[in-house]
């Protein structure tokens, strides 16, 4: 999380201090005693905190020279949300398990699963023996069925090549553009999902004096009013609109966005509020 922990650091240089605090956590541990590190090509409901490119092949790296496995969670991720099949692959990792859900069906349905990778299916083939693990609603049919159409529209109608080269940077672009607003800190955003740090004072990177929360509260409440839904984390706000989206909602989206910033903006100095900690 560069923007609230890298410090002096770049993003590059923070990258690699992030993954090799992974490689402290497994040898203290003692890599014969972790399993898999599992996470998020980008954590979602955290706030949308992308890692910088540096992070993610230092990880794959320092699990492979430890026979570590790497699970993704591809939760929020997978299935196109980044303009690639698996935020995986835009983060150029081989993860040795795949964790998906609600984008496999667009949400229509509940549905989650797992997708194993080569090593460790020959490990349970060769050696593993019956493998009792299942739920009642396992293998539901109703869900599979959502999947499987869900799956055949989104390749019928080319939506992730869409995220990829099409509405993704054409919504990028302009939501990169509010981090010349005066309350914005940060603007980032991967494929169609995104986020904007609030902050009292771009320099410093700084937070609220306000007790954390408060001013995200604010600014959704507003967004909310005006009819964009953004979600409030710390005090970020947060954003992952369908592959469907126009280009003129896009436009429409942006327009939104600025005017609750200008919103929130004029609240907080009406409220003496816009004061670092």
């Amino acid at each position: 999380y560069w923007w609230a922990e890298g410090g002096d650091m770049t993003p590059e240089e923070f990258g690699l201090h992030a993954a090799r605090e992974v490689a402290r956590a497994i040898d203290e541990a003692g890599p014969e005693n972790v399993a898999a590190f599992i996470g998020e090509p980008i954590q979602g409901a955290g706030g949308v905190i992308i890692p910088p490119s540096t992070y993610w092949p230092e990880v794959q790296k320092i699990c492979r020279e430890r026979n570590v496995l790497i699970v993704s969670d591809e939760v929020i991720c997978g299935f196109g949300r980044t303009g690639e099949w698996f935020g995986c692959q835009y983060m150029g990792v081989e993860p040795d398990l795949i964790t998906f859900a609600k984008g496999v069906t667009s949400g229509y349905f509940p549905l989650g699963g797992v997708i194993v990778g080569a090593r460790v299916a020959e490990g349970f083939i060769e050696h593993g023996g019956e493998f009792n693990h299942g739920f009642t609603y396992s293998g539901h049919p109703g869900g599979c069925a959502a999947a499987l159409a869900n799956l055949r529209i989104m390749h019928e109608e080319k939506l992730v090549a869409r995220v990829k080269s099409e509405i993704g940077p054409y919504l990028q672009a302009r939501w990169l553009k509010l981090a010349e607003h005066p309350l914005v800190g940060e603007a980032r955003m991967i494929g169609l999902i995104g986020a904007l740090e609030l902050t009292p004072d771009k320099a410093r990177r700084a937070r609220f004096a306000q007790e954390e929360g408060t001013v995200g509260l604010l600014c959704r409440d507003f967004s909310f009013r005006e009819g964009l839904v953004m979600r409030a984390v710390r005090d970020s706000m947060i954003l992952a609109p369908p592959f469907t989206l126009s280009f003129a909602e896009a436009d429409e989206l942006i327009a939104t966005a600025h005017r609750v910033l200008d919103l929130t903006y004029a609240e907080l100095q009406a409220r003496d509020w816009l004061k670092a900690a």
